[in-house]
């Protein structure tokens, strides 16, 4: 069955997705020891990487062929300068609010040599919060897809709106609830939530149960949970529809949810409504297999060629 909710045409928005949220500048160390307080552990690796839940899936949508732009803040520093370079560099155009004298959003992110599994340690300064007066509605609507996060979601609200009031459908990645994420949640076709996101909302029987009670309550188009290794769990009308992560050989699993959500959107665009539910979770679990092959959140986001070949 295909998903009903189905995107504008090309040749009415110069972008095929627009992303309003987070970027960051990640400091990744691989350790192989296990981290106790109080000692002094050699790092395999230690470098800086791009990361960051929005800018990932939108590199992910760019890797793929579409034409993305990306909408957030930047702090005026060698962080800032270095996320925007990187996004430019994955050609994606960087529709940037920049803040003097404050630093950009950065993370250390400690990933387990031998199971890739990662602990964030991030920072992000305050003054970095989007305003609703910095969001121009002509931005946020010249894509075909809207994707928003959470960490500002008051701007994360009025771009929704703006999208909505376009016919333009929109797409979430939320890790957690908190004040007016629920009026987000409502204004989203397609959710997408970690396994975390359910089993922090109240007891459940089940994970599909917890999702069941998430899509009785926002009314998306579908409404589907990342669950690692698991793969995902969707629901979508009476259906139930559980797809199995891909098969791959683990060294970092950051950005693996950022992953799959820019390969859900990229199918989405490229099949308009011709594709079935089915396929879209298919491409959008290989997405975030294939981007866990190597360390940090962007280095391994599949190309078309490597996506058909495990297709």
């Amino acid at each position: 069955m295909p998903l009903p909710i189905v995107p504008p045409r090309s040749a009415d928005r110069p972008f095929d997705v627009v992303g309003l949220g987070e970027s960051s500048l990640d400091f990744v160390a691989v350790v192989s020891d296990t981290i106790s307080p109080d000692a002094k552990l050699p790092l395999d690796r230690f470098e800086p990487m791009p990361g960051g839940q929005t800018a990932t899936a939108l590199v992910a949508c760019a890797r793929l062929g579409h034409l993305a732009r990306y909408v957030g803040a930047l702090g005026r520093d060698e962080a800032g300068t270095t996320i925007e370079r990187a996004l430019t560099r994955e050609s994606v155009d960087v529709a940037a609010v920049w803040r003097d004298a404050v630093p950009s959003r950065v993370a250390v992110v400690l990933v387990d040599r031998a199971t890739g599994k990662r602990t964030v340690l991030e920072r992000r300064d305050a003054r970095l919060t989007l305003r609703v007066d910095e969001i121009d509605p002509a931005v946020i609507t010249s894509g075909r897809v809207l994707m928003v996060d959470a960490v500002d979601v008051e701007a994360s609200i009025l771009a929704a709106r703006a999208a909505r009031a376009a016919g333009v459908p929109t797409v979430v990645d939320v890790d957690s609830s908190g004040p007016r994420v629920h009026e987000l949640l409502r204004l989203i076709d397609v959710l997408v939530v970690p396994r975390s996101f359910l089993e922090a909302a109240g007891p459940a029987e089940s994970i599909g149960d917890a999702l069941r009670k998430l899509e009785a309550e926002f009314r998306p188009g579908i409404a589907i949970a990342t669950l690692g290794p698991d793969g995902s769990l969707a629901r979508f009308g009476d259906r139930e529809i559980h797809t199995p992560a891909l098969a791959i050989e683990v060294v970092d699993t950051t950005g693996a949810g950022d992953a799959f959500r820019g390969g859900f959107v990229s199918a989405w665009l490229r099949a308009g409504d011709g594709l079935n539910i089915e396929t879209l979770l298919r491409q959008a679990n290989a997405v975030a297999g294939l981007n866990c092959r190597a360390l940090g959140a962007q280095a391994a986001l599949p190309t078309p060629t490597e996506l058909d070949g495990v297709l």
